[in-house]
């Protein structure tokens, strides 16, 4: 029997194919030319950036490039902060008919080597002497790299000694060039516009993966132009040239990139910061818009959980009976009678400081990235609070599917972006095709082959399903998936969602690969640890790794566990776990600069951690057997 394909449904979209990244800016200059488009952060506030402007710096850097000289479809490696400058740099490289290869700022030093000389770039670009400073080292063993720009050369700093064969420029000086060129032939610009065409190549992505090495993707013009323009034009009730959206995650993903793209096409205006001043900057910025990944918004709900244990009296009980009101909501599902007063009353007591918390001005939040609890999109939704969740991967540009606005089922990651095809194979494998896919991984033929089939459908890795209505779930990773030596098979993700919407949680890894059941590995969120500690007449300074050996703090974590085993078939259920008191996270390598855990380094690095817990191996009890762990 043939396997359905699914599609877009009606109304959802539009495709839009045939546009370079550049036509992008330039079409936007001609509707919105006073736009401020982009804010800089500088110290406590912003710079504003105009099209304009932005465009000006962008054609000269371009001039100025090619004036190095470097050929069309050279690469240009970018070591970058993602704020404005990056975005310059990008845009430069696209009207250049260069290709732009950014690099994540917490790769290790062999993964720097392995990228540019892997790439074989001829130019690498880098924010400023601090990185310059991480980066030479690996320029010893990079010889394809002939220029070094840096964005800001900071008063005094100290600047290190590259290879005696590589020029050290700045921005500006490119710039400078750029604008000699433009005055000498000023037909230039013109002439590299008109050789730019969308099926040409504009980036290629080092997948940092949670295993293995980085795989260079291969996207054009036209993937990335088609995701962002149509993925844009299916958001009812987003508005050309008045909406703000807030940029916090690293553009050399290509999550933040093409959402960056569609901000530029639709004349909206971006203001950049940090993860670590999201909480005051959105009250600041008042965006009406942003993108995130899960566990930024496993943070807020976690932070509303925590301050319903803080309060007394009334204020608890009205908090308390909101957040009880909000976990029952259901989209798709409209409140009627008694329930709907109730959240009308509710918004006006709670939910409206939860929105003000965000700026007051949100229309929705995109999540993507990673899994996000169906309860979360529930819940936040009740107060007002939209997240559209979405799925795809950087060989795909990155949208496959997503929610709209006025089509949002939680627990799904929603229906396909029109003009993409979806498919389930046979072993549940999700499968897709259509403008999104790659071109390929960069000089490997043999991965290529692997992912992308004779007849054009990209293998996903990911398990999944359609429900009735259309909308795309996602079950697992197929390589995350393992085999108990009993012969079951273990889908981790449902119960590492429900422990790490926990307060009390700030990461958990289920394993068991090859073992008679399964465990896990739970690392704390501190805070709320230290906090729930004094609640319980515990020290809440004592060292981490005394508190997670308490008695109480065992006991409280042993009834999360037990309550993410409800309705799990036995064997998927948690039989013993680990208190951690360890952090996982990007800079140590644990997380993809996406919040994903990379679990093969995980059970490396906590491996004594994981052979306590089998020791002598045994049971089958109903409830999970607690153990405190030391870190590694």
């Amino acid at each position: 029997m043939a396997r359905r394909i699914y599609t877009a449904p009606p109304d959802s979209g539009q495709v839009v194919l045939g546009k370079t990244l550049p036509d992008l800016l330039y079409e936007a200059c001609e509707r919105y030319a006073e736009t401020q488009a982009f804010y800089e952060l500088r110290g406590d506030g912003w710079i504003p950036v105009s099209l304009a402007s932005f465009r000006e710096q962008a054609e000269d850097l371009a001039l100025g490039l090619r004036g190095l000289p470097l050929e069309r479809g050279d690469r240009v490696a970018m070591f970058m902060e993602s704020d404005v400058p990056f975005c310059i740099v990008d845009m430069a490289c696209l009207l250049g008919g260069l290709i732009d290869v950014p690099i994540y700022l917490t790769h290790a030093a062999e993964a720097l080597q392995y990228v540019i000389a892997h790439a074989e770039a001829r130019a690498l670009v880098v924010s400023n002497l601090t990185l310059l400073a991480q980066i030479a080292p690996v320029l010893r063993d990079t010889p394809t790299v002939e220029t070094v720009i840096v964005g800001e050369l900071e008063p005094g700093g100290r600047v290190p000694v590259l290879p005696e064969h590589v020029r050290l420029a700045t921005l500006r000086e490119m710039q400078a060039e750029g604008r000699g060129v433009r005055a000498a032939d000023p037909g230039r610009l013109a002439s590299l516009r008109a050789q730019i065409h969308p099926h040409d190549v504009a980036t290629i992505i080092y997948t940092s993966g949670t295993t293995g090495t980085p795989k260079g993707v291969v996207l054009t013009h036209e993937n990335i132009s088609f995701n962002a323009l149509t993925s844009f034009s299916g958001l009812a009730g987003y508005t050309d040239g008045e909406e703000v959206g807030a940029s916090f995650l690293p553009l050399t993903h290509i999550f933040a990139r093409t959402l960056q793209y569609g901000y530029l096409a639709t004349g909206s205006t971006v203001y950049f910061t940090r993860p670590d001043r999201l909480s005051k900057d959105l009250q600041r910025i008042r965006p009406t818009f942003f993108a995130t990944v899960p566990r930024v918004i496993e943070k807020v709900y976690g932070r509303i959980l925590e301050r319903a244990t803080t309060l007394k009296g009334a204020q608890k009980q009205i908090l308390n009976w909101a957040i009880a009101l909000a976990r029952r909501y259901e989209l798709g599902r409209e409140p009627k009678g008694f329930y709907k007063a109730q959240l009308a009353l509710a918004d006006r007591l709670v939910y409206v400081k939860w929105r003000e918390a965000l700026g007051g001005r949100i229309k929705y939040i995109i999540s993507g990235g990673a899994a996000l609890s169906g309860d979360l999109a529930n819940f936040f939704a009740a107060a007002g609070i939209p997240i559209l969740q979405g799925y795809g991967l950087t060989e795909t540009s990155p949208v496959i599917t997503y929610n709209r606005p006025y089509l949002n089922r939680a627990g799904t990651v929603g229906v396909p972006l029109p003009g993409v095809e979806v498919m389930i194979a046979d072993d549940g494998e999700i499968l897709t095709r259509g403008p999104h896919v790659m071109q390929g991984y960069f000089r490997d033929e043999e991965r290529t082959r692997e992912v992308i089939d004779d007849e054009g459908w990209f293998h996903t890795g990911d398990i999944g399903e359609f429900t009735d209505e259309g909308f795309l779930r996602i079950t697992d990773r197929k390589k995350d998936m393992f085999k108990l030596s009993t012969g079951k098979y273990v889908v981790p993700q449902p119960l590492e969602n429900r422990l790490v919407t926990e307060p009390l949680v700030e990461q958990a890894v289920v394993v068991g690969s090859g073992y008679k059941f399964c465990t896990a590995l739970i690392f704390p969120e501190e805070d709320a640890l230290r906090t729930f500690a004094a609640s319980r007449g515990l020290d809440p300074a004592m060292p981490l790794e005394q508190l997670v050996r308490e008695p109480v703090v065992l006991a409280r974590y042993q009834e999360l566990v037990d309550k993410a085993n409800e309705g799990m078939d036995h064997w998927m259920q948690i039989k013993r776990f680990a208190l951690v008191p360890a952090h996982l996270t990007v800079e140590n390598g644990m997380l993809t600069p996406t919040l994903k855990v990379r679990r093969s380094r995980v059970r490396e690095a906590f491996a004594d951690q994981i052979r306590a817990l089998y020791d002598g191996e045994a049971p089958e009890p109903r409830t999970a057997e607690p153990l405190a762990a030391g870190a590694s």
